[in-house]
């Protein structure tokens, strides 16, 4: 049986090692295959104009792409295009339909005043590259009505250092005013992939990936201040925020309730292991 990640950057490619290290043949589909890792065959293909060739005893397939742009066009190339491409595989090359994951954002969730969201509120995206995360979605469900959808907060972890960066810089600032963020490591935003396609029942259509913690974005920058032993950055002159919006919390309660268990269940555990060199960071 063999898992194809297609999207093997970061995490399409600890996700696949994973795989790897629970005893699955893993194939990973990008353009620069050359990169991957030995537990992982490599497949050279643009998934934005090329349809890859799957092994016909694909049992899982894992869509984690990453736009080489933040434009509606550079998403719509990365995310809608390797949908279609990649549904296309499947029906070419799969003897029976595997089960299928796709990565997406909370972004499709347009709230913007700090309360909270889970599964059931409405997807209003507000921005353009959101509203084709939508559509990449949608052109999937419609495709692949069996898969399921892993809509993940920011991802944190070795290599995505730009907060700590700007805290160490002293260019962070703290607004006046309460702003929401849910996060998730990388390490667990992978295992949660590896959880839902290996689940013992068909997993559901939608789930939220984040850890148990939103976060004012106040305390969440005090936090990295203390831990480098650095002072609190000062409060932002309001008027340099005034179009900024409150975020929005979201719940991970049905992703816990599949039985998933979080390495780095807040930002403080996470972001110890970050600052400490814990994880690798991958190409």
């Amino acid at each position: 049986m063999t898992v194809v990640i297609a999207g093997c950057g970061d995490l399409g490619t600890e996700t696949g090692l994973r795989f790897a290290a629970l005893g699955h043949r893993v194939m990973g589909l990008r353009r620069s295959a050359e990169k991957l890792p030995s537990e992982i065959e490599g497949q050279a293909v643009d998934l934005s104009i090329e349809v890859p060739t799957l092994p016909a005893d694909t049992t899982i397939v894992v869509i984690a792409m990453s736009p080489d742009e933040r434009s509606a066009d550079g998403y719509r190339a990365a995310y809608v295009e390797s949908v279609l491409r990649v549904a296309a595989a499947i029906r070419n090359d799969c003897a029976v339909p595997p089960r299928v994951l796709y990565v997406s954002s909370t972004a499709v969730y347009g709230v913007d005043d700090g309360s909270w969201v889970d599964e059931s509120t409405p997807t209003e995206p507000t921005t353009p590259t959101a509203v084709v995360l939508l559509e990449a979605e949608e052109t999937l469900l419609q495709l692949l009505p069996e898969a399921t959808i892993l809509r993940l907060g920011g991802i944190y972890g070795p290599g995505r250092t730009r907060e700590i960066d700007r805290v160490r810089q002293g260019i962070a600032t703290l607004s006046a005013e309460p702003e929401f963020a849910s996060r998730i490591h990388r390490d667990d935003a992978a295992a949660a992939i590896v959880h839902l396609m290996t689940l013992q029942t068909w997993p559901e259509t939608v789930y939220i990936g984040v850890d148990d913690l939103p976060t004012d974005r106040r305390e969440f920058v005090e936090f990295l201040a203390r831990s480098l032993n650095l002072p609190a950055p000062e409060v932002a002159n309001d008027s340099s925020r005034a179009q900024g919006g409150r975020g929005k919390r979201c719940r991970n309660n049905r992703l816990r309730e599949s039985g998933f268990v979080f390495s780095y269940p807040t930002y403080r555990e996470g972001y110890t292991a970050v600052l400490d060199g814990r994880g690798v960071r991958h190409a």
